[in-house]
């Protein structure tokens, strides 16, 4: 079903018919099945969408990068690094992103373009952009 009137390049269904605890999983014959848990219980076993998200968002944003030094002829050598933090606000339970890059291997100027595109090409930073609680930067390798 197109939903969205795209023509898409891949498509997948992900259900959670649980809640918290639970499990989700992709809904395919050999899809990814994981355990879900509340983040504020440290005894349950299994991922929550806090670390689902910061997932998605270091995946996509690595990815991202590592075709761009494809592209160029750059050896792969970032790492992204994606914090996530629950916090209630006044309007209830709302996430705090701040995705870190570390690109050590090329200098400030082609660091900070490297960082505009994969802002600008990743799927998961597209539908991030625009929230306030959400910020992706350069770090050293020493942050």
């Amino acid at each position: 079903m197109d939903l969205f009137q795209n023509k898409a390049l891949y498509h997948t269904e992900i259900v959670n018919a649980d809640g918290l605890p639970g499990q989700v999983y992709v809904d395919e014959p050999h899809g990814l099945r994981l355990p879900v848990s509340s983040p504020l219980d440290s005894q349950a076993v299994g991922t929550n969408p806090e670390q689902l998200i910061g997932m998605a968002l270091a995946t996509c944003l690595n990815a991202t990068i590592q075709a761009e030094e494809d592209r160029r002829g750059i050896p792969h050598q970032s790492q992204v690094r994606v914090v996530v933090e629950l916090s209630k606000g006044s309007q209830g339970f709302e996430f705090f992103v701040d995705g870190q890059i570390m690109l050590p291997h090329l200098e400030q100027n082609q660091a900070e373009e490297f960082l505009k595109i994969a802002e600008r090409r990743c799927p998961v930073s597209k539908l991030l952009a625009g929230s306030p609680n959400v910020k992706i930067r350069l770090v050293s390798p020493s942050n």
